[in-house]
């Protein structure tokens, strides 16, 4: 496709078939599976469920030496969503980068909003890093992913941690993360919203996570606020050619270049918000191209090697 705004004709059939009515408010703690309700379609041989100062996460491995260590936030406008939900997006990103992955059960919104679930990433995050041995992986080789509101709080977190002692990422990957507010008028909120968020939606979660506070303009709930994007680690971003948050992810991308930070993003024409996470046919292609940024980035990093 050349027209990066035309729907995939796969991805519009999809839409016809299982078009949603109900708004997210009347269905967010149903979307809270404890395990996935999808079968297991990439199989790996270690996944083992641990506990990180109260955090629940799940810990996925394979039987190579690890490239290095992604911790992950999954998505789901900050009140939905699950490790178990979000299983496959884990295992894919386990299997394309070869690294220990570890998804992280931060506290949702509404019942704890902001900052509560970035203070969850953060802290698994810290773990990560001061274990990567356990893992065999080196302390320069630890990166965090996100999908969505996990993509918010990867940016997030990587804005957090800049300049803490003894912290340094080796990249952050931000999978349609969502880094404006739903008012921010991208063209791209206005064209798509209706597709599969519809704007009532993406309010009222925003709402949610933010406990009804106008936290527009802290970097830490809405990234592309940040005055200075200088400093923060290598990026890879993933944006949806019809995704009501394109425009946001590549003005993100385009930030951090013009701040001087390495950032990549690349564009899946006529997708939709969460393709990865529905595996759609582009998923593939998609967790590919992740898995060689990040294998990339680690091999730069990795003192084990010549």
């Amino acid at each position: 496709m050349t027209d990066e705004g035309v729907l995939d004709p796969w991805v519009a059939d999809w839409l016809q078939q299982n078009s949603r009515q109900i708004p997210m408010k009347d269905i967010y703690l149903m979307a809270r599976p404890t395990e996935s309700p999808f079968p297991v379609t990439r199989a790996l041989p270690h996944v083992d469920d641990e506990v990180v100062s109260g955090i629940p996460v799940r810990i996925y491995r394979g039987e190579s030496r690890p490239t290095g260590l992604v911790v992950y936030f999954h998505g789901g406008g900050w009140c939905t969503g699950s490790i178990g939900l979000m299983d496959n997006v884990a295992r894919e990103l386990a299997h394309a980068t070869g690294a220990v992955v570890v998804s992280v059960e931060y506290r949702l919104a509404p019942e704890h909003p902001f900052p509560a679930g970035l203070d969850d990433c953060e802290t698994v995050t810290r773990w990560a890093l001061a274990n990567t041995a356990r893992f065999d992986v080196p302390p320069s080789n630890v990166l965090i992913a996100g999908d969505s509101a996990g993509g918010n709080l990867a940016a997030a977190l990587t804005l957090r941690l800049r300049g803490a002692a003894g912290v340094r990422l080796a990249g952050q990957v931000l999978i349609y993360p969502s880094v404006a507010t739903p008012t921010a008028n991208f063209p791209s909120q206005k064209e798509f919203s209706g597709l599969n968020m519809p704007a009532e939606d993406a309010e009222w979660v925003w709402n949610a996570y933010s406990g009804g506070r106008n936290l527009a303009d802290d970097p830490h709930f809405t990234p592309l606020a940040a005055e200075s994007l200088a400093d923060l680690p290598p990026a890879f971003i993933v944006l949806g050619g019809c995704d009501f948050l394109r425009d946001e992810g590549r003005a993100y991308a385009a930030r951090l270049r013009d701040a001087g930070v390495d950032a990549e993003d690349v564009c899946f024409p006529g997708q939709i918000h969460g393709f990865m996470n529905h595996m759609f046919p582009a998923a593939a292609d998609a967790f590919e191209q992740i898995g060689i940024w990040v294998r990339r980035r680690c091999d730069a990093t990795d003192p084990r090697l010549p």
